[in-house]
């Protein structure tokens, strides 16, 4: 509860800004919004995914610390809007998100920015494989769900480089839900239950990945992936770093302990939680808590005095 302060915080912030074209604002907003609520918690924080080098943020960076200092020593990785360009132009999905972990847990991605990624439901566990093609896992899914290979939704992310993976999806019977931006968001709607997104696959940010882990660890799915350097640079940073780029990456791999967290707010409204809301004289946000150790999904719906924010 102390950590969806701050991601309700970061999303009311960011409220005045969605629609309104600046992205750099929105996320300014609710940096500021989610640092300030993060002093206030009882744990003693290292941000290990952060704005940082990335996004070139001058708070919530790499190796920040946060919290009060009392309590268990964590992992924090934070994405206090993740979908700028989504609250920029008033789209869906946006979120404002926190993972937490045991310390020394979250996998550090070495400045490759970039992996290939599969994210599915717990139907998919032992069914799925990143190194397969996706034809086979959509097949593989489909007959694990009991379902028509057309009844599969996949999301990715709408970029040039994933063309010939829509290609090849779509020509497998399975239907795309193409995202603008929300790595996020696809991945956890993929993993969890009810959803309208059955698998969520395509190279998407490496933070986003890791964050990602620690819901897929609450919610008993699948996650993998693998380094994608973007170019020769990266690459070789990577292979500096220790890093097998051949290496499939799965949940434990990410986030090596069984205590994980995960906490996001709406932003902008999307399909598991409602965008930030002002009705009359109050703010309202909607969010959920994953906890791992406890495999609990919790919902928090919220109101806020207007007056206290505006």
């Amino acid at each position: 509860m102390e950590l969806v302060r701050a991601t309700e915080a970061a999303a009311i912030r960011a409220m005045p800004f969605i629609g309104h074209g600046d992205k750099n604002a929105a996320d300014g907003a609710a940096v500021d919004a989610m640092r300030q609520f993060l002093s206030t918690v009882n744990f003693s924080g290292v941000v290990v995914i952060g704005e940082g080098e990335k996004d070139d943020a001058p708070w919530l960076y790499n190796g920040e610390e946060v919290g009060n200092g009392r309590g268990p020593a964590c992992d924090v990785a934070v994405d206090p809007i993740d979908g700028t360009s989504l609250t920029a132009a008033g789209r869906q999905n946006a979120l404002s998100v926190i993972a937490v972990a045991d310390r020394g847990s979250m996998y550090d991605p070495s400045a490759v920015f970039y992996m290939d990624k599969l994210v599915c439901g717990p139907d998919g566990v032992g069914v799925v494989d990143i190194r397969q093609p996706i034809g086979e896992n959509i097949r593989a899914l489909a007959k694990a769900k009991g379902v028509s290979t057309s009844d599969i939704r996949v999301a990715v992310l709408d970029r040039p480089r994933h063309a010939q993976l829509i290609e090849e999806i779509r020509e497998a019977g399975a239907g795309t839900r193409l995202m603008l931006d929300g790595d996020v968001a696809g991945g956890v709607n993929a993993a969890r239950y009810e959803s309208r997104i059955d698998l969520c696959v395509g190279i998407g940010g490496t933070p986003e990945g890791i964050i990602t882990a620690c819901a897929v660890k609450a919610l008993g799915g699948v996650i993998q992936g693998t380094l994608a350097p973007r170019d020769d640079d990266e690459r070789q940073k990577a292979i500096d770093a220790g890093h097998d780029l051949s290496a499939v990456l799965e949940a434990n791999d990410l986030v090596k302990c069984d205590n994980t967290y995960f906490v996001a707010t709406g932003v902008t409204q999307g399909e598991f939680v409602d965008g930030v809301q002002r009705r009359g004289p109050i703010i309202r946000t909607d969010s959920i808590v994953l906890r791992s150790k406890s495999g609990t999904l919790r919902r928090v719906r919220a109101d806020y005095q207007a007056s206290r924010w505006v």
